[in-house]
């Protein structure tokens, strides 16, 4: 089976409907698939929960299919969405100092891809 980790960077929302329409195409076809917002697009959080975005509905089956590994911490911190972050549940990584690493992804035998 192909597992794959989309590591979402750039904070752009039109950048990141292709992180979650990736994502939710590769889940339909039988792929193990994460994604992990880290970087400037930790800032998109308030975006993604607004059911008044055209991100949101994108958002909610990316996030009901269990697609959402988590969000990094000292990128949240500095966007200013960690307390957003941690309100509507999502799981902060913080294992490399305090960002969402990537090695515990390639040790379960996930591509990872960056964008």
């Amino acid at each position: 089976m192909n597992k794959i980790a989309l590591f979402a960077f750039r904070g752009e929302s039109m950048c990141f409907i292709h992180i979650l329409l990736n994502a939710i195409q590769m889940n339909e076809k039988g792929m193990e698939v994460k994604i992990v917002l880290e970087g400037e697009a930790t800032k998109l959080v308030p975006e993604l929960i607004s059911e008044q975005s055209f991100l949101n509905n994108f958002f909610k089956k990316a996030w009901n299919n269990n697609l959402i590994a988590g969000i990094c911490k000292a990128c949240a911190q500095k966007m200013g969405t960690l307390d957003s972050a941690l309100s509507y549940g999502f799981n902060i990584l913080e294992d490399m100092s305090g960002h969402a690493g990537m090695s515990q992804f390639i040790e379960k035998d996930y591509k990872v891809i960056t964008l």
